[in-house]
């Protein structure tokens, strides 16, 4: 591993981890208030906004005035979100804050990482080397909610929320590692962000890309906001005699952060796996066939009871495709619209990915208010999920470069 891979790797996997404890903080915090569901649901949400809006605009500053500065800043804005957050004991606060974690999160993961990764990488191996990077996120997943959750019997929340403000601040130490490489074309080095911008804009085959990232946004967000409190609420209670309750796992809030740790653990072989197999596939099909197996996965698992057993097989099952969408995607952009302002352009993309995590984070908290379930939140990640993997299908997979040179 080079020496650029190593220091996104550490970078995507710190503030993953953090990211992905937002949901084990759900009933601690409504609990001590006594705020109903949606209104950390929507702190959440607007957080997965934030990151949507600021991934292209943190895109456009890497590439305007360099990888290390938009880091930099996102690690500033991520670490002050939480220390402020800590104060906060208003909903509209929270609200308001998140705004700030989300940009934190925007300077500090996949769209500024992964085109620094990708820049630095061959054509041969790209589509590996955004896998290896998009699996350290799930890295930082498999302990980010388990240590949120042991940190929670030892201090409050607050505390909490102060120590990870350090954390993402440490990760800094290694932006000396994270050299900026850009084996861009001659053509791609002189061409204008806006020109690029404008050809893929008409390209009908970006369209499609964009559209079918949202229900990448939409599942990831709803599962990592609410699986855990679902779990705590919903799942059958652990046998003292069960293998879970042996190894110290003895109640469903705990295995609801377990959960999150297990997609992330499977993850990592799933994501890596996924861009292996980008490099000798179609990305397009690979994609469509990863958002029908989170459609069926899903569809099971909510078709009957919710058991520690069931829990664990789709914690395990969706982590495999957790993921794996991430390094297929940029992979894809990279591939047809060049690497120069591959930040930029998968940036755009990931707002769609982002516009679909605010409406599962919000949905999942307003329809629990109102029907005390997830169950309708569910199956419209279904539906969502299984368009997604239609649109994928007409997608255009040859370079921009290539169709105008055979015009």
């Amino acid at each position: 591993m080079t020496p650029v891979l190593v220091a996104g790797c550490i970078i995507i996997c710190v503030s993953f981890a953090i990211r992905a404890s937002f949901g084990v903080f759900q009933i601690p915090i409504a609990d001590e208030f006594g705020w109903a569901r949606s209104e950390f649901s929507l702190a959440i949400a607007i957080q997965n906004l934030a990151w949507g809006i600021g991934q292209p605009l943190f895109g456009a500053l890497a590439e305007k005035t360099g990888d290390r500065l938009a880091i930099v800043v996102g690690a500033i804005l991520y670490a002050a979100g939480l220390v402020v957050s800590s104060m906060a004991v208003t909903p509209i606060a929270h609200h308001m804050l998140e705004f700030v974690i989300g940009f934190g999160i925007a300077g500090t993961g996949f769209g500024v990482v992964l085109a620094v990764v990708g820049r630095a990488s061959s054509d041969e191996n790209r589509s590996l080397s955004l896998g290896i990077a998009t699996a350290a996120g799930s890295a930082g997943q498999v302990f980010g909610a388990p240590v949120a959750e042991l940190l929670l019997r030892y201090m409050p929340w607050q505390s909490v929320f102060l120590v990870f403000a350090a954390a993402i601040l440490v990760v800094l130490a290694t932006l000396p590692m994270l050299r900026s490489v850009k084996p861009a074309s001659r053509v791609e080095l002189e061409e204008s962000m806006g020109s690029i911008l404008q050809k893929a804009f008409r390209d009908p085959s970006y369209s499609l890309i964009f559209a079918g990232f949202f229900s990448c946004g939409y599942q990831l967000s709803l599962i990592t906001a609410h699986f855990p409190a679902f779990v705590t609420e919903f799942c059958s209670a652990i046998s003292p005699s069960s293998f879970l309750h042996a190894i110290g796992i003895e109640t469903t809030f705990a295995l609801g952060a377990v959960a999150i740790s297990i997609i992330g653990l499977t993850n990592i072989l799933g994501t890596v796996y996924a861009g292996w197999l980008g490099k000798s596939y179609s990305r397009k099909y690979l994609l469509a066939a990863i958002y029908a197996g989170r459609a069926v996965s899903t569809t099971i698992f909510v078709m009957f009871p919710v058991t520690p057993t069931s829990v664990i097989l789709f914690s395990a099952v969706m982590g495999a495709l957790w993921l794996a969408t991430i390094p297929l995607t940029s992979g894809l952009i990279a591939h047809i619209y060049g690497l120069r302002y591959m930040g930029t352009l998968y940036g755009i993309i990931f707002l769609s990915h982002q516009l679909g995590g605010f409406l599962g984070v919000w949905l999942g908290g307003f329809l629990y208010d109102v029907y005390g379930n997830y169950d309708l939140v569910w199956w419209l990640g279904i539906a969502i999920a299984l368009f997604s993997a239609f649109v994928h299908l007409p997608i255009n997979e040859r370079p921009l470069s290539a169709r105008s040179a055979a015009a």
